[in-house]
């Protein structure tokens, strides 16, 4: 293991020889075959016009517009560009932010505090929502109310409507929901928030650089932007469907008066005074530099092409899961998802990631079961050909492997979890070496066990894994 800080300094060619080793053990971020987590487009050129484009700000920090109008020009165009593609007018704002998540606290406390008389604000969500809310809600001290969605998959109008109090600051849904791939009835449900006086966003973070481009393309897909009356906001990640490196979000509220409680300024110490639109003060210009010159470079027809290729990578996908024996679609693949379910799909998502196809298996919830899931991209385009045999083989394999062998552990509460209890797990489950490669076991365990006992075992585990290395003598 090398060190961090070493006794004398080490050339840079070794220092980035360490790093492409390092790199080594990860999962590719292009060729097609990772359907989670990384967004590729399959651009030859693009990946090195960015990290250029990077260089070029790594330096500038977002923390003072006037003292780096270039930023402040970048962001603006940014922010133009996403007004002018989801349905946004003369008075529409926006903000620049570093991912989805912040995107959504962000509009969470811009809600919150437009009521300050308010001691309980609450949020109403779908539950497909993303578990940003949940996050943004924790932090904020707002209070969660969770709506089960329908057979559908959707967040039905009526039941999101009966959730709403006198309390309720912020009412979103999704455009479309991460898990599943589905666009909820946002015209609908902008409606009801609207009559309530309440406000309504909608998270496109996932999807909603794509779904315009899919729309033009003839996907039968309901208005989900500003252009619907009744929505006060909607974000979208530049790093996803835009295809920009990671660390870009854009947050656009209707007018500036909903977006001002948004800041946070304060005056009240010796120094400068502090105004923020986002969470952070300092922040590198990079990613807004490489997220600006992504787009110039693909421009409004090349991402209709992209959408193309996605939407053509989809119906592939889609047709070997219809035409495979042993798995189902489980969800109408209308967006850029694909999200199937099986018998086992945890081994079978073992048995794909083994010929090369990496998913990202979700949990069973409530009435829903364990699926796979398939983020599609326009790399995926050439490669998705190849999947049907594979994933058949994979079903094959699975059912000879049978389920995961599983640990007992009924009984375990939050409280019971420990260290040392998460330490013999792992060794117990093969990931005492740090070997990810198997997770069949894990998952299965993990799905047996309620949510909040999930969520202390994986937050006991990524602890665990999170130790400072040991320097070398």
């Amino acid at each position: 293991m090398f060190e961090a800080l070493p006794e004398k300094g080490v050339p840079g060619q070794q220092i980035l020889d360490e790093l492409r080793e390092l790199r080594r053990a990860d999962l590719p971020t292009h060729g097609g075959r990772l359907f989670a987590y990384v967004y590729d487009p399959a651009l030859e050129g693009l990946d090195e016009l960015a990290q250029a484009a990077f260089a070029i700000s790594a330096h500038v920090n977002g923390l003072d517009p006037t003292a780096f109008p270039s930023l402040l020009a970048m962001e603006n165009a940014l922010v133009g560009a996403a007004a002018g593609l989801l349905g946004g007018g003369d008075e529409t704002v926006g903000s620049v932010t570093s991912g989805g998540t912040e995107s959504l606290i962000l509009a969470v406390k811009a809600a919150r505090d437009s009521r300050p008389e308010l001691t309980a604000p609450r949020l109403v969500i779908p539950s497909t929502a993303h578990a940003a809310f949940a996050k943004a809600a924790h932090y904020l001290r707002v209070e969660l109310d969770v709506v089960p969605v329908g057979a559908d998959l959707r967040a039905g109008p009526e039941a999101m409507a009966a959730a709403i109090t006198p309390d309720t600051v912020l009412v979103a849904a999704s455009a479309p929901s991460y898990a599943h791939g589905v666009v909820d009835p946002i015209p609908q449900l902008a409606a009801i928030a609207a009559e309530r006086g309440v406000r309504f966003h909608v998270d496109a973070c996932f999807g909603g650089w794509v779904l315009p481009y899919l729309k033009r393309l003839g996907a039968d897909l309901p208005p989900f932007d500003l252009s619907v009356p009744g929505v006060t906001s909607i974000s979208v990640d530049l790093h996803k469907y835009a295809y920009a490196p990671k660390g870009v979000s854009i947050l656009l509220h209707r007018t500036e008066q909903l977006r001002l409680p948004q800041y946070f300024a304060f005056a009240g110490w010796p120094g400068y005074t502090m105004i923020n639109p986002i969470i952070s003060s300092t922040r590198s210009g990079g990613p807004i530099a490489g997220a600006l010159a992504t787009m110039r470079h693909i421009g409004d027809a090349g991402y209709l092409e992209l959408a193309r290729r996605t939407r053509e990578a989809v119906e592939v996908l889609s047709a070997a899961v219809t035409e495979t024996d042993g798995v189902s679609l489980f969800a109408p693949p209308e967006t850029s998802v694909v999200c199937l379910t099986a018998e086992n799909p945890f081994v079978l998502a073992d048995e794909l990631a083994a010929r090369g196809w990496h998913t990202q298996p979700q949990m069973s919830f409530g009435d829903l079961p364990a699926t796979i899931h398939l983020t599609v991209t326009a790399a995926v385009a050439p490669t998705a050909g190849e999947f049907a045999a594979d994933l058949a083989a994979a079903v094959a394999a699975t059912r000879e492997r049978g389920p995961a062998p599983q640990l007992d552990v009924s009984g375990l509460t939050p409280e019971m979890i420990t260290p040392e209890l998460v330490a013999g797990l792992a060794e117990s489950l093969g990931l005492g070496g740090g070997d990810f490669t198997q997770m069949a076991a894990v998952n299965s365990l993990l799905d047996t066990v309620p949510p909040a006992v999930r969520e202390a075992l994986l937050t006991s585990f990524l602890s665990l894994l999170q130790r400072p290395a040991k320097t070398t003598e």
